[in-house]
């Protein structure tokens, strides 16, 4: 199947109209999106979006040959001027097939939202599943064959492609393309650094792929670590990047403070926001964790994991710390770092970057910000990504 994409934005585009955000003033040349429509093999176009015969003369295409019109959701954007010549567009109810004279067949997929989502099969017997804006299926329970591509949208609904790995209807070779592109996501390098974390990609309007062709599918790094200073968005870069996964096992070494609301909001503002298929335990044994075979970690932090290791073996006393404390505690920390040069799951950690302020005025402290960047210096030595997230923003190290 040849497919032609003659928008990826969001309904509303990108740029929107009169928006004063920076997404949108930087979103010119191939950054600039029009509504999603697609158009297959010249004979089927999914949503008819303002202006779809000019993107398609854009592409060099025509729609004269077009058999088959199919809306995916509702459009509460712009009047769609209708092209002379086309057949009258329409959905197919959830669970029916349409065939084509064309050779493609059409399964309209239920979604948890407004809307329908489509599985086609082409004369070749390629795969394609395209899903609309805000768009996730609903009720898969059986494993099902990987689809050759899946369109969708991965920086509104990454749950939905969790789902799809889950069901197994996105495997390792599956071509998975982004689109309903809008401007929550700044375009350029960050937007396309973000997709490849999801296992994703995009490409401009206008352009042709064919489904089925192999393309290098953007792959996790087994190990990542993520460092950044408080409040600078670490936390939530290191989820972002396993939001499109399944089964991910979040490992707190926070713990608990009794009596403390303050710490107690922190927390459930993080658990909030994290998907609910996600599970979590609160230790700081993380080397058994490593060892074991299981989904992706997310631990967050090992500034905390540390504070626990050096509570243990009495770091904050100068007399035992001089009395085997920094043997013991170089023990535990050679002992994560082989864990973790060992492991075979995949494992996102964050850590608190440290030694750019102030020094502190304790032994203490000047202590415990010393062996946090040895610490974060050997576990980033272990791992094949790196990151530094500023202001929100995230600056690769390695990888």
């Amino acid at each position: 199947m040849e497919l032609t994409f003659l928008g990826t934005g969001a309904p509303d585009g990108l740029p929107r109209h009169d928006c004063p955000c920076a997404s949108c003033a930087t979103a010119v040349g191939d950054e600039a999106r029009a509504a999603t429509a697609l158009l297959i093999d010249g004979a089927l176009l999914l949503d008819l979006t303002p202006g779809a015969a000019f993107a398609a003369a854009r592409a060099g295409y025509s729609l004269v040959g077009v058999r088959q019109v199919l809306l995916s959701h509702p459009h509460a954007g712009p009047a769609v001027e209708f092209p002379a010549g086309l057949p009258a567009p329409g959905r197919v109810p959830d669970g029916r097939e349409l065939s084509l004279i064309s050779g493609h067949r059409v399964r309209a997929i239920a979604l948890d939202s407004p809307g329908t989502g489509y599985a086609i099969t082409g004369p070749d017997g390629t795969r394609l599943l395209y899903l609309p804006p805000g768009g996730a299926p609903a009720g898969l329970t059986e494993q099902t064959q990987p689809y050759d591509m899946v369109v969708l949208d991965a920086i509104g609904r990454p749950d939905a492609l969790a789902r799809l790995r889950t069901s197994g209807a996105v495997g390792a070779t599956t071509d998975v393309l982004a689109v309903h592109i809008d401007h929550t996501v700044p375009p350029g390098r960050e937007l396309h650094r973000r997709l490849a974390t999801a296992g994703a990609r995009t490409v401009p309007d206008g352009r042709t792929v064919i489904v089925g062709e192999y393309h290098a599918v953007p792959d996790l790094p087994r190990r990542t670590l993520v460092l950044g200073g408080a409040r600078s968005g670490k936390s939530l870069e290191a989820e972002r990047r396993l939001s499109a996964f399944p089964d991910v096992l979040y490992v707190a070494t926070s713990g608990t403070r009794e009596g403390d609301p303050e710490w107690a909001a922190r927390i459930t503002a993080h658990r909030d926001r994290r998907p609910g298929s996600w599970r979590t335990t609160e230790t700081c044994e993380l080397a058994p964790l490593l060892a074991e075979d299981g989904p992706p970690l997310l631990i967050d932090c090992l500034a905390l994991w540390l504070t626990d290791a050096m509570d243990s073996v009495g770091a904050w006393d100068d007399e035992k710390w001089a009395q085997g404390g920094a043997d013991a505690l170089r023990e535990r920390v050679d002992a994560l770092v082989a864990a973790v040069r060992a492991t075979g799951r995949t494992v996102v950690a964050v850590s608190n970057e440290v030694g750019a302020g102030v020094v502190p005025a304790t032994a203490s402290g000047r202590r415990f910000r010393d062996e946090l960047g040895r610490l974060n210096a050997a576990f980033a030595a272990e791992c094949e990504q790196v990151l530094l997230v500023v202001a929100g923003q995230a600056l690769p190290l390695r990888g």
